[in-house]
């Protein structure tokens, strides 16, 4: 990949390019099954409900509304003669089965724009459930594809192109940090560093290694250590910290998990980097 022109950064990463998922808006039962009473009505004149049969003819009007309906409309007969004072009427236990949110590459709430990249990813649960990193609907890295393990899981991929250069775990309870050192000193300018801990990110790591993390665009790596969460995205050559990060201290006092802090989630879009830069 082209480097670019000495003394220039080569990638930006633009603050606003990482989101959360935003909470499904969804319409309430009344209004969903008012649309449908106006829609039937709408078609076939006179008509007070919505495939429901009558009530037996020894029910009073007013116990209408304890005919169970659900998801159905139970129009009452000032409803039927046009009355503008009234109000649809259900029965009052029910509930209306919630619409699917329409879900977007790995799993987002919302398409990404032109020209970046929709990623989610998750750290290990404790030492039980092993990370995922998944890009453009394509899972890089999980326990399904047994390429996950203890420590630090990191996956580098093209950024002009977005696919995946290679994904490799690194022990850092019991391994060689210079494994890991070998894997992220020669790295192309604009490759994109996908990282989600597992169990232990951090006993094996040196000053070199927070250092090459904190230049690949990283404000935790710093304070990172033993059994912490940790997810972070960034880039070789970057010009600014990167917004794609979450830590969480493992602490007896906070920790979700017997001796570990919780799993972390993160997803968003991630800008392309443009061959001139």
């Amino acid at each position: 990949m082209a480097g670019p022109s000495e003394g220039q950064p080569s990638y930006l990463f633009s603050p606003t390019s990482g989101r959360k998922a935003s909470p499904r808006s969804l319409s309430p039962c009344a209004e969903a099954g008012a649309s449908r009473m106006q829609s039937v009505r709408g078609s076939v004149p006179g008509l007070g409900l919505s495939h429901v049969p009558p009530p037996p003819p020894h029910w009073s009007p007013a116990l209408w509304p304890l005919i169970p309906t659900c998801g159905l409309v139970l129009t009452s007969p000032s409803q039927i003669s046009g009355d503008p004072r009234a109000r649809p009427v259900g029965h009052p236990c029910c509930t209306c089965p919630e619409p699917r949110a329409r879900k977007y590459k790995c799993g987002l709430p919302q398409p990404c724009p032109e020209e970046h990249l929709a990623f989610r990813m998750v750290s290990g649960a404790a030492n039980v459930i092993g990370p995922k990193i998944c890009l453009e609907d394509k899972m890089l890295m999980s326990s399904v594809k047994d390429n996950v393990g203890r420590g630090l899981n990191i996956a580098l991929v093209n950024g002009v192109s977005g696919e995946l250069i290679e994904a490799r775990a690194f022990d850092m309870w019991a391994g060689d940090v210079n494994d890991l050192l070998k894997f992220i000193r020669p790295l192309h300018e604009g490759t994109l560093v996908f990282v989600a801990s597992y169990d232990d990110p951090a006993t094996k790591m040196n000053e070199e290694t927070r250092k090459l993390f904190s230049d690949l665009g990283s404000k935790n790596v710093k304070d990172l250590a033993f059994r912490d969460s940790w997810v972070f995205v960034g880039a070789k050559g970057v010009q600014n910290k990167s917004p794609f990060e979450q830590h969480v201290k493992n602490s007896k006092h906070t920790n979700k998990y017997e001796g570990w802090p919780e799993a972390l989630e993160m997803e968003g879009c991630i800008p392309k980097r443009t061959m001139a830069s």
